[in-house]
């Protein structure tokens, strides 16, 4: 989302992220929040989301990825601006992708 006050976020989750409903819990935070994009693992054990919406809402969640769901063991988040995922964004739907 280009418009003024969106964001859109690449974001990859080290530590033990796998295995502990990182994914389910990623979806259900940002649907909660308002944010559009997709979450998956990945075969290097880290896991990768797209989140698009409101800058306060991506900054948020970003904030909320480091703690993520009870059985987590967070690492590090990186997180780059994306430079263009428009149809990706331009719905309200976050979903769960297969693994990459």
């Amino acid at each position: 989302m280009n418009e003024a006050g969106h964001a859109c976020r690449q974001v990859r989750v080290h530590g033990r992220v796998q295995g502990v409903f990182y994914r389910a819990w990623t979806q259900r935070t940002a649907q909660s929040l308002g944010l559009a994009g997709w979450v998956r693992n990945r075969r290097d054990g880290t896991v990768e989301a797209l989140l698009c919406g409101p800058r306060t809402a991506v900054e948020e969640m970003l904030k909320r990825m480091h703690d993520g769901p009870p059985a987590a063991q967070v690492d590090r988040v990186d997180a780059v601006q994306c430079a263009n995922h428009g149809d990706e964004c331009s719905s309200d739907i976050f979903e769960i992708l297969p693994t990459f």
